[in-house]
């Protein structure tokens, strides 16, 4: 995340306002995609894909990197890994809060999707 993390709690509780603001980002975003879209004509694959990817990339970039630095950077020394965990918010919970961001986005969509498409009216 881009902002400051201070306020955020740690585990689940860190995780799920992470996945709460990652839903609210998804869930504006496919409006503004859809809006986009219909003007241009893209489907709604186009603009659920846009708009879920463009979401990930503001919300869930710096825990999806750390994930993966430390899993598969070489750490040359225990200063420089304990200097790179300091940077980290909640070390223990970064696959956590990676996780709730990536179903937080996606639940974004999703009822944006269903909202703006009107497809549970089609139902009935």
């Amino acid at each position: 995340m881009n902002y400051d993390q201070s306020w955020m709690g740690y585990g689940w509780v860190g995780g799920v306002e992470a996945g709460a603001i990652s839903l609210a980002a998804g869930f504006v975003l496919y409006l503004l995609f859809h809006r986009l879209g219909r003007r241009n004509g893209w489907s709604d694959g186009q603009q659920i894909g846009w708009a879920y990817f463009l979401a990930l990339v503001l919300t869930a970039r710096e825990d999806m990197w750390n994930l993966f630095y430390f899993n598969y950077a070489r750490l040359q020394s225990l200063q420089l890994l304990k200097a790179k965990l300091a940077e980290v918010h909640d070390p223990d919970g970064i696959g956590t809060r990676a996780l709730c961001e990536l179903l937080g986005v996606a639940l974004g969509v999703f009822v944006a999707w269903v909202l703006c498409g009107r497809h549970w009216r089609q139902r009935m």
